[in-house]
């Protein structure tokens, strides 16, 4: 899925970063200047931009295109960070029908053939700072949900993804967040799980709140993971604020939120303050929670206890934006630079022999079979056996 450079311009994605003060480096989210926080400026140049947001169907085995469709083509209906795209989110499909969400562009369902099906306006919104979108749609029982975050009418919604229609649309008291809605089959029932300053499980058939918990942080960007008993979530923390780890019972109601001072409610079985959290979403393996920070630091923690089994640092690694994933007993996580760390599961801490593509990387890596998917600025990758 591709939201092109305007014709006539450039373009450079990094989902969520913030916009490189000038003559200067990039700040990394949570983030601030020295100086604080100056007033927000509005640009609207973009209105006079031209753009094609597109949909591409490749070959696994061959990297062929099969199809390509431009799903629209126009002015972008808001902003976006100059290191951003308008196509930050990854498209889902159920083997019937592929669905396309540009953000403030709309959604978009194409047949396997790449016929257009349906299309949906879900409106136009101001993001932080103009920032732009990369909460990813998820489908679940013929039904796609979209959290739809923003600095004006934030909502999650759920489309029926043979039609279109809408199902149930819930009003959020949140602002902008790019953190994908998650999926959690526990052992008491399944549960629509989102991000944001505040983290809230809806019942996926009729947006029904669960439960919510004040999760603090500063950018809303990672997913949970979870297993049958516990969901385990955060945010990740700012300069001043430091990202917290939280393990969350299977089937609590109302607030969980731990009284002040506390690390335990009674949906809370446990809160780690300083978790170590970044920009990648958390991957729950053997017993082991593993966080990458995005700018590579490695923190463990047992799941059961919520303590740090350990944390460490390895210098030279690239701002990391990809969540990571298990493999045959390894941890792997990718940096923007393009090089994959690869280090022994467990207790202990072996560094295993790197892998390097010349390329840019910000999207997680799509696994199917033996077959391992990189998503680079500059090319598609395929990397099998």
């Amino acid at each position: 899925m591709q939201g092109s450079p305007p014709e006539g311009g450039q373009g450079g994605p990094q989902p969520g970063r913030m916009p490189p003060a000038a003559g200067g480096q990039g700040q990394q989210p949570g983030q601030m200047a020295p100086q604080g926080p100056g007033p927000e400026v509005i640009d609207t140049s973009y209105l006079n931009e031209i753009y094609h947001w597109q949909i591409t169907c490749v070959d696994l085995n061959t990297g062929k295109e099969l199809w390509k469709q431009v799903a629209y083509k126009g002015a972008p209906g808001a902003g976006k960070n100059p290191q951003n795209t308008y196509a930050s989110e990854t498209p889902v499909t159920d083997g019937k029908r592929v669905y396309a969400y540009f953000g403030m562009t709309g959604l978009f369902c194409y047949d396997m053939d790449g016929k257009l099906l349906w299309q949906k306006d879900l409106g136009t919104y101001r993001t932080q700072n103009g920032w732009g979108t990369g909460s990813s749609p998820i489908l679940y029982k013929d039904l796609l949900f979209i959290q739809a975050d923003n600095e004006v009418n934030s909502f999650i919604t759920a489309i029926d993804a043979a039609t279109g229609d809408e199902k149930w649309r819930v009003a959020r008291e949140e602002k902008t967040s790019y953190s994908t809605p998650y999926i959690w089959k526990n052992s008491k029932r399944t549960e629509l799980v989102t991000c944001g300053k505040t983290a809230r499980s809806y019942d996926p058939a009729t947006g029904k709140l669960l439960w919510e918990l004040d999760a603090g942080g500063e950018q809303t960007i990672p997913s949970p993971a979870g297993d049958m008993e516990f969901l385990y979530l955060g945010n990740a923390g700012g300069r001043n604020i430091s990202g917290a780890l939280f393990a969350i019972k299977a089937g609590v109601e109302g607030d969980i939120t731990p009284a002040e001072g506390e690390m335990t409610s009674t949906g809370v079985e446990w809160k780690l303050a300083d978790a170590g959290m970044g920009n990648p979403s958390p991957l729950l393996f053997n017993g082991l929670i593993y966080l990458i920070g995005s700018r590579g630091e490695i923190n463990v923690i047992d799941a059961a206890k919520g303590e740090k089994v350990y944390n460490k640092r390895i210098n030279g690694i690239g701002a990391c934006w990809a969540s990571p994933w298990a493999f045959n007993d390894k941890i792997h996580f990718l940096d923007e630079n393009g090089v994959t760390r690869v280090f022994k599961s467990g207790s202990e801490f072996e560094m295993l022999p790197e892998n390097k593509l010349d390329d840019k990387f910000w999207a997680s890596v799509a696994i199917m079979g033996d077959s391992y998917i990189f998503r680079g600025v500059k090319k598609l990758y395929c990397i099998a056996e």
